[in-house]
């Protein structure tokens, strides 16, 4: 079968690669649409996971049933199904927790394991989860709308009057129609492309370009705010736009050795939450396919690439277009 392949680091490569065989609990998937995430090519630099190259990247994919193993109870031949990517210990502290997206060896399909940017992949019944008549390029949206539904629940972001986010890209926009789903009323998205904007407001949400007369003022004026940037000189400023008494989440992924400077004191006196968020846990799958059947037609902007395989793997070596949001491979049959 055609893959794309993590052959080392800053390696990659698309080749003709063995169809991987069957074991007891597991189920053959035909993969039918695999998106594209900033973490895969965080993984191609070996700066996330355990850098078990070779591997399959993809850890965010649908597909139907091909073949299941000999006690495989869950699932069925001509399922459609998506795929929840972690694979936890189950015993830490973090296990126990309810926090399995935080184990202590926390692995993932396209991370540690071969994932979806393959014809097939090999997952465990426990990792898979019916998608119904869900369109596959939708049903693939789960995983980073997980992601976003974990911070929605870390943050109680449906709670909020009025919020702001910075960055209207994927995950910012995933995490708006997560958190207006859960009841956030007011939402205004702050980006540098006009584009984007435009697109945040076909969704129902405002907008305001993030020049410094515009942001000027914003002071203190949401009780809800949000960098979905991954930019140090977004994330240290979001203190400057939060209510007293208000909520600040970090949903952007800011380079690793990036530090910000806050005052504990400013976080006491006026009585401020900050909090992050990482991936997503067992339980956001299921809350992230029913909360896709309630914003269909927005989540089908989001999707702005379909490709083949051999094209994504482009992609990865020499960069995605600068129009994109989400980027999928899609096999038709």
């Amino acid at each position: 079968m055609k893959a794309i392949v993590f052959t080392e680091k800053n390696k990659i490569t698309y080749k003709d690669i063995k169809t991987p065989e069957l074991e007891k609990e597991q189920v053959l998937i035909a993969v039918r649409a695999s998106g594209l995430c900033h973490t895969d090519l965080e993984v191609l630099k070996g700066n996330y996971g355990s850098s078990a190259f070779p591997v399959v990247p993809g850890h965010e994919y649908a597909g139907t049933v091909e073949q299941i193993g000999d006690e495989v109870t869950k699932i069925k031949v001509g399922d459609n199904v998506v795929v929840d990517p972690n694979i936890e210990c189950g015993y830490c502290l973090s296990c126990q927790n309810n926090n399995a997206h935080l184990c202590k060896t926390l692995g993932a399909y396209g991370v540690t394991v071969n994932g979806g940017f393959a014809r097939y992949s090999l997952v465990h019944q426990n990792a898979l989860h019916d998608i119904g008549d869900l369109p596959f390029h939708i049903a693939a949206l789960a995983e980073p709308l997980g992601c976003a539904l974990n911070g929605v629940g870390a943050i109680k972001a449906g709670d909020s009057n009025n919020a702001l986010i910075f960055g209207a890209g994927p995950m910012g926009l995933l995490f708006a129609l997560a958190a207006k789903d859960k009841g956030a009323k007011k939402i205004t998205f702050v980006d540098v492309n006009p584009d984007r904007l435009t697109l945040a407001e076909s969704m129902g949400f405002n907008s305001v370009h993030s020049s410094g007369e515009n942001l000027a003022n914003l002071n203190k004026e949401f009780d809800l705010v949000v960098d979905a940037t991954g930019l140090i000189k977004v994330a240290e400023k979001l203190i400057n736009f939060v209510c007293d008494g208000g909520k600040i989440m970090h949903l952007g992924v800011c380079p690793e050795d990036a530090k910000m400077e806050i005052s504990p004191f400013e976080i006491f006196r006026r009585q401020l939450t900050i909090a992050g968020s990482h991936s997503l846990n067992h339980h956001n799958i299921i809350e992230a396919l029913a909360t896709i059947h309630n914003c269909i037609p927005e989540l089908e902007k989001i999707v702005t690439h379909k490709l083949n395989a051999k094209d994504i793997a482009t992609y990865m070596q020499d960069g995605v277009p600068k129009d994109s949001l989400k980027i999928q491979a899609v096999w038709d049959n």
